[in-house]
C-alpha cells in the first residue's frame, strides 16, 4: 500500500468518525441552529418581529428535508467537477495523461 493510498483511507476514516461521532454520544434530537437562535431570541426580546419572512414555506418537513439533501447533492456535484477539472489540468500540465482501461481478457 502505497502512502497516498494510507492517507487517502486515514482521511476517509477520519470523515466517517466525525459524522458517527455525534450520532453515538449526543443523545436527544438534532436541532437545527435556527430553532435555538429563534429560542434565544423569543426569550430575550419577546416582542421582536422579524424583519422579512421566508420566500418559500415547504408543506411539510419531509420536503424541506429533501431540498436540503438536493442543495447539498448540487454543491458536492460542483465540488467534485471542480476538483476532477483541476486534477486534469496539474495531469496535462506535467504532460501525463491516464492509460485508458483496458478490458480484461475472457479467461474461457
Amino acid at each position: 500500500m502505497t502512502r497516498s493510498t494510507l492517507v487517502n483511507w486515514l482521511i476517509v476514516l477520519a470523515v466517517v468518525a466525525l459524522a458517527a461521532l455525534p450520532v453515538v454520544f449526543v443523545q436527544g434530537e438534532f436541532g437545527g441552529s435556527d430553532g435555538i437562535a429563534e429560542e434565544a431570541i423569543t426569550a430575550s426580546h419577546p416582542d421582536y418581529e422579524p424583519w422579512f419572512g421566508s420566500l418559500y414555506e415547504p408543506p411539510s418537513g419531509e420536503i424541506e428535508s429533501g431540498l436540503f439533501a438536493l442543495q447539498a447533492a448540487i454543491g458536492a456535484g460542483v465540488v467534485g467537477y471542480y476538483f476532477g477539472v483541476a486534477r486534469t489540468r496539474r495531469r496535462l500540465a506535467r504532460g501525463t495523461t491516464p492509460e485508458p482501461e483496458r478490458p480484461a481478457a475472457d479467461p474461457t
